[in-house]
């Protein structure tokens, strides 16, 4: 025989329980607020960038005039536009660079925030500052570091005898990290490590504290050295976590256009411009709307590219 709390229950609310048995229903609900998001930021203003590139379409006019792939031929044009193949070149460029240096950087990184140590968690929010710091802050933060005057880099290296008349760095008494090609996008490419090594490094920490440590004793029992267990075991063992690292570093690094805005504005010249800033400045700054979307529809099939092969690659690996 049930209580009378039961019954009671039972009886007050059955429509709240019907509605909660129907889960096809609920799924709904939940997804919801999701789904209109992603519609309303991304799917809306992608579906007008396409419309946008195939018509004829500037800041003055804005009617849609189609005109087929013309605005793609026209940014494509290596004397009309040779930005837009250079800003296409840096792109892979500091993307495919500062990625390579995270991910050696975040393996070293990790494997020392996975240790025991006195004060790692002050340590682990300490390397999660870049991260959590606005990256519009962080790079006006990296623009002072880099000024043709006041650049404490500089003080530093005349200090130590490397920068100044006679010395292994020139005569002058500034580098002028920003005004010169090489050194311009160096900057560019070591923002880019510093904002993105703390989550690379946080991932493949989490990767390895999930490792059983039954592995690590039996290598050790064996005889095994660090390095052997680390390349042999540890490695293998995060690779798909790695790989998931490398993705959200590509998809943020390729997409980014704040680092170059607000450090070089893609000078000097338009050394240093990516496919993200070029497509500011022509459709935006330059009134033309339609090839702006046109270069910056470029970005959609290399971000799907890279999804599609480091997730697939993700796949095999954890298959094996």
């Amino acid at each position: 025989m049930q209580s009378p709390t039961v019954n009671r229950v039972a009886g007050r609310s059955p429509g709240r329980r019907r509605l909660a048995d129907r889960d096809g229903l609920l799924g709904a609900l939940f997804m919801a607020p999701a789904i209109i998001y992603i519609v309303a930021l991304v799917a809306v203003p992608f579906a007008i960038a396409i419309a946008f590139s195939l018509a004829d379409v500037t800041v003055g006019d804005t009617s849609l005039t189609f005109v087929g792939l013309q605005n793609f031929r026209r940014v494509m044009d290596k004397e009309a536009m040779p930005q837009f193949w250079r800003a296409l070149s840096d792109t892979f460029i500091f993307t495919l660079t500062a990625q390579a240096i995270v991910i050696v950087l975040a393996n070293i990184l990790a494997l020392v925030l996975a240790q025991d140590f006195k004060g790692k968690w002050i340590a682990r929010m300490l390397i999660m500052l870049p991260w959590a710091t606005p990256i519009s802050l962080g790079t006006i933060g990296w623009l002072w570091i880099f000024d043709s005057k006041f650049s404490p880099i500089d003080w530093v290296l005349q200090l130590v005898g490397l920068l100044g008349p006679d010395t292994l760095l020139g005569p002058g008494r500034h580098m002028n990290f920003l005004g010169r090609e090489e050194l311009a996008m160096a900057s560019v490419i070591l923002v880019h490590v510093w904002r993105m090594l703390p989550l690379s490094a946080v991932i493949l920490m989490a990767g390895l504290t999930s490792i059983p440590q039954d592995l690590i004793d039996q290598a050790e029992v064996d005889g095994a050295s660090f390095w052997r267990i680390h390349f042999q075991v540890r490695l293998p063992l995060i690779l798909p976590i790695m790989s998931i690292a490398l993705l959200f570093g590509l998809i943020f690094t390729f997409g980014d256009m704040v680092v170059v805005f607000v450090l070089t504005r893609g000078g000097p010249v338009y050394y240093t411009q990516v496919l993200a800033t070029w497509a500011y400045f022509t459709g935006i700054e330059g009134g033309a709307l339609a090839q702006g979307a046109a270069i910056a529809l470029f970005l959609f099939p290399l971000l799907l590219v890279v999804a599609f092969l480091v997730l697939r690659n993700a796949r095999r690996t954890e298959i094996a």
